[in-house]
């Protein structure tokens, strides 16, 4: 199945929706007690998607997807984690060696963003703003200490994240979380699909596209750590919670190693994609 965080006239917020070709169809008005939001569904288990799907198939009134507004595909999870050098060629690109374990950073809740918004910052914080596809993983089941063959088990959805970086920060500090959070550095979105209809994270074709540009055309087989591989790292040393989202690395193509290098720029517009998945734009701003 499909989901997003969709808005309508006369919701107040977002709500989930089942995204059904090119219609959306809310949740909370399939039955007492649906869930509103992607990470009451998460909460809720198999029994509860189950009976989300089997209320969809019964029909329910379905809005086409030029009447509504994304929000981000994840609107609270735990935590959300991000995974660097984890593509070969990005590695080499930025000058930067892949360590023999993972390197992995937190993006600040803050800088979640949806479909179609508008990223605004200010120029005199960063002039250098790169754009980065990744795979978002979303854990269904809490994952401690699980071993590589079990992992994708834990795995309830996949969407797709522009793990947007300032890179003159990025090279200027010590850590990696601030130059990645700004407000709506973190596009997510637009959908979320079900863990079912992929049946290998590994085997999907990743691209980004800047102002009608294609400057990344990579697939997930090309990451140093599988999906499982790195579910399987990051539980040895704390439980995964439900709706943890883990971003899980870019490919190479990035503007920063570009001659010339190419960054986002006042009304830019970038879209990152994974096909099966969805494609996700961004309107970006520079402020004076």
């Amino acid at each position: 199945m499909r989901f997003a965080h969709v808005s309508l006239p006369g919701l107040t917020g977002p709500r989930l929706a089942v995204i059904q070709g090119e219609h959306a169809c809310v949740v909370e008005n399939l039955f007492e007690g649906a869930p509103r939001y992607l990470e009451e569904l998460i909460a809720g288990g198999d029994e509860l998607l189950l009976r989300v799907r089997a209320a969809v198939e019964n029909g329910e009134t379905r809005h086409p997807l030029t009447d509504v507004s994304f929000a981000s595909a994840v609107l609270a999870p735990p935590v959300i984690l991000a995974i660097g050098l984890n593509y070969a060629a990005h590695s080499s690109e930025l000058g930067l060696k892949t360590d023999s374990t993972p390197t992995v950073f937190v993006l600040w809740p803050n800088s979640l963003s949806a479909h179609d918004a508008t990223t605004t910052w200010p120029r005199s914080l960063s002039e250098s703003v790169d754009y980065e596809a990744e795979l978002g993983v979303i854990i269904g089941r809490p994952a401690k200490d699980v071993a590589p063959e079990d992992a994708l088990s834990h795995v309830w959805g996949y969407t797709v994240v522009n793990d947007i970086t300032a890179r003159d920060i990025q090279y200027s500090e010590a850590q990696w979380s601030r130059c990645k959070s700004f407000d709506g550095f973190t596009p997510t979105g637009p959908f979320v699909v079900t863990a079912d209809e992929i049946p290998d994270p590994q085997d999907l074709h990743i691209w980004t596209v800047l102002d009608g540009r294609t400057l990344q055309d990579a697939s997930t087989d090309q990451m140093v750590r599988p999906v499982a591989s790195l579910i399987s790292h990051l539980s040895e040393s704390a439980t995964l919670l439900p709706g943890t989202l883990i971003s899980t690395g870019s490919p190479g193509g990035a503007g920063y190693s570009r001659d010339p290098q190419v960054f986002l720029r006042d009304r830019s517009t970038v879209t990152v994609g994974i096909d099966g998945i969805g494609a996700l734009t961004t309107h970006c701003r520079i402020l004076d």
